[in-house]
This record gives C-alpha cells, sequence and structure tokens, in this order.
C-alpha cells in the first residue's frame, strides 16, 4: 500500500510539472519564439548557452527587469502583458536552457 501511495504522488508530481512546462513552452510560443528562435534584431536564441551566458552572468532578477522594461529591439513586456515576474523567469530559464 505505502508503495502504491509514493507511486501515486509521484505521478501526480510528474503530471504537475508536465502541465507546468507545457504552460511556459505554450506562452513562449505565442510572445517570445518570433526573436528569440531566430536572434532577430541582437536576441539571445533559445537553447543557445553561449548566447545567454553574459545576460545570466547579470543575476534573473536583472533579467526580469529588462523584460518588464525593455531593452534594445525588445518592447516592454516582451509582448507577454500578462506575465509574472515567475512567467519572466520560467520563460528566460527555458530560453537559456541548451536544448539537445
Amino acid at each position: 500500500m505505502k508503495n502504491l501511495i509514493v507511486g501515486a504522488a509521484l505521478l501526480a508530481a510528474s503530471l504537475t510539472a508536465t502541465a507546468a512546462d507545457q504552460a511556459i513552452l505554450d506562452r513562449y510560443n505565442k510572445t517570445c519564439v518570433v526573436c528569440h528562435a531566430s536572434g532577430a534584431a541582437g536576441a539571445p536564441k533559445t537553447g543557445s548557452a553561449e548566447d545567454w551566458k553574459p545576460r545570466l552572468e547579470k543575476g534573473l532578477d536583472k533579467l526580469v527587469v529588462s523584460a518588464k522594461n525593455g531593452l534594445n529591439a525588445m518592447p516592454p513586456k516582451g509582448m507577454c502583458t500578462d506575465c509574472s515576474d515567475a512567467d519572466y523567469k520560467a520563460l528566460i530559464q527555458y530560453m537559456s536552457t541548451a536544448k539537445k
């Protein structure tokens, strides 16, 4: 019985993580992909550790501020008018993680 409960808890946690990951991916595809997939106007490319490294060195909180205020060609809020700070952090983490 204990193994069944632990297994159910792990499955629930996995489904929650997957739903959260899908929500971030959906938001990315609606608001960030146009510039960050191609590197348009100097945007750091999604999945490029090299592009993101100097930005991440500034710290995640500063990147969130830049996303909210706009930076260079990126408009304020980066086309995500309803993003929270947590959403911006999740999007930055998604985009800055090297893709395999």
